[in-house]
């Protein structure tokens, strides 16, 4: 199945806003109905690709001359256009087909990758790697005008290893994080990664954004898991991860990891496994404060018990449900909604009993009151439903978005009040703030991650006046310390803003390391640095 071609996911699961949200939309942010529908695909007007003939014929034979290999008809090139940002849904809804691929190219191996590249290199185009299709920071539309082709990797979805006694496993790019799962199942495995985008995104896509799950207290970011992988680059294939640690040398995995198709394209990737849980446990906590929750939670990353899962709303996302985003509004009328905090626990029997146990004792140290295990339970039916809200609220005539960062615990407190004033600021529009919501998603020993979600009228012109929020935002963020992506990547949305985190140096070194592996510049230009 095809994602949404103009908005997230399956289709089937879109389901309009409940005439009371769209209600308070209207009394309380001003928005007003939209104006037009979305284009409907069939009705969109896509020029015909600019391929050259002795280029298709290249890329062809690169695949084997299969019948399929390569595509130029308008709605395949149209469904790898952007990524799911809700600027790229804003673009696509209105049929601007800027940024749509001349051709999709779907490899099935290392070697027929090696083959694409090489006659990208011959031809002059520029490629862009595609798994999921889920980037929201512009990871799939290259920053410069131009010829280019999608690398769509779905054909490349297998197990390659599976070794249980050193508890690893060895993926291809193309498969989507369910198909994993199940195969690992099928063995009593796990990889223990659930991202918000777990239904749609690939292990490559993972690996090369640097992704974070939602139980990463228990089982790490995904770079964490990474133990070696392939790259397949236009000089030749570059692996790495000869041994789980090594002191030979600055670790090259580390240089794959997060590099987003701007140094090559990652054709297998080595993790390590995990049990499936005999038991999982998710429940609820409130505090009266996002600070004391906030604490609560630093006592439990730094000294433990650690869970598997934990998460802190703040009072906002928690008065209006955002948490649990199959129920919505149903704590507006709470006066005592106070913050919500969802815990969680994976493991065997003995081992989960001890750790929560041991966790509601330093949460209730900490001014933490047990709200039984509905909110956890709750959370966890309804975790991958916030993007379909999203296109929901997009539906309505809202404008809908989130961003993310991360700091030391020291510096939370002042990155959260920047950030929500830049927001506030820059989209309060005719006296009607916005709605900004943040949670606490991924925490660490020294210091946590803060996402926030966005809802305000869209204005004249929504793009424009997301925009301006997010640049507001990006600046606030570097003000305060915070790191302009905790998992999102880089993209181009973020580029400008790493180039000033990373410094002139860090950046000329990664550019010496691409112009190594791609010479020619002609792997996702633009994404992640600047070109030269």
């Amino acid at each position: 199945m095809d994602m949404l071609w103009n908005g997230w996911g399956d289709p089937a699961r879109a389901t309009p806003l409940p005439d009371t949200v769209t209600g308070l939309l209207r009394e309380l942010l001003g928005v007003k109905p939209r104006d037009a529908a979305s284009v409907p695909l069939a009705e969109i007007d896509v020029p015909a690709s600019p391929l050259d003939e002795a280029a298709r014929r290249a890329l062809e034979a690169a695949v084997g001359d299969r019948a399929d290999g390569v595509r130029t008809d308008a709605e395949t090139r149209i469904r790898h256009t952007r990524g799911k940002s809700t600027p790229d849904l804003l673009r696509m809804r209105t049929g601007d087909t800027a940024g749509t691929p001349a051709a999709v190219v779907l490899p099935d191996s290392h070697d027929e990758v090696l083959a694409v590249l090489e006659a990208c290199a011959g031809h002059g185009l520029a490629l862009v790697p595609f798994g999921g299709g889920t980037s929201v920071v512009g990871g799939l539309a290259p920053g410069r005008d131009g010829t280019f082709v999608a690398l769509d990797l779905r054909r490349m979805n297998g197990l390659l290893d599976l070794d249980e006694v050193s508890r690893t496993a060895t993926l291809q790019p193309g498969l989507r994080a369910p198909e994993a799962e199940a195969l690992l199942a099928a063995h009593g495995y796990t990889l223990g990664h659930f991202p918000q985008s777990y239904e749609w995104a690939t292990i490559g896509g993972f690996a090369a954004t640097r992704s974070s799950g939602q139980a990463s207290a228990g089982y790490g970011r995904f770079d964490e898991m990474v133990l070696g992988l392939t790259l397949a680059t236009p000089e030749g294939t570059l692996d790495t991860g000869r041994a789980p640690r090594s002191a030979a040398g600055p670790d090259l995995r580390q240089l794959v990891l997060g590099s987003e198709g701007a140094f090559g394209v990652i054709t297998s990737v080595t993790v390590r496994m995990r049990p499936v849980p005999k038991v999982r446990r998710y429940e609820g906590w409130r505090f009266a404060s996002f600070d004391e929750g906030a604490a609560a939670l630093r006592r439990l990353a730094q000294d433990g018990p650690r869970p598997t899962v934990l998460r802190l709303s703040d009072e906002t996302e928690t008065l209006i449900g955002l948490a649990q985003p199959d129920a919505i509004g149903a704590s507006l009328a709470r006066q005592d909604a106070g913050c919500l905090a969802v815990v969680g626990f994976e493991g065997t029997e003995d081992d989960t009993a001890h750790r929560q146990g041991g966790a509601a004792a330093v949460l209730r140290e900490s001014g933490g009151t047990f709200a039984g295990e509905e909110p956890g339970e709750r959370w966890a039916h309804g975790r991958y439903s916030a993007p379909y809200l999203r296109d929901s609220l997009l539906d309505a005539g809202a404008l809908a978005e989130t961003l993310e960062t991360a700091t030391y615990w020291s510096r939370l407190p002042a990155l959260y009040a920047a950030v929500r004033d830049a927001l506030t600021g820059t989209l309060t529009g005719a006296g009607t703030p916005p709605l900004v919501m943040c949670h606490i998603s991924h925490v660490y020993e020294n210091g946590a991650s803060l996402y926030f979600t966005v809802v305000s009228a869209q204005g004249d012109d929504a793009l424009a006046h997301w925009t301006r929020a997010k640049h507001a935002a990006n600046e606030a963020i570097l003000a305060a310390g915070g790191t302009i992506t905790h998992h999102h990547g880089v993209g181009t949305d973020h580029r400008d803003w790493y180039v000033r985190e990373a410094g002139a140096l860090g950046v000329e070194a990664l550019r010496a390391v691409k112009r190594s592996l791609d010479p020619a510049g002609l792997l996702s230009p633009g994404v992640l640095l600047p070109e030269d």
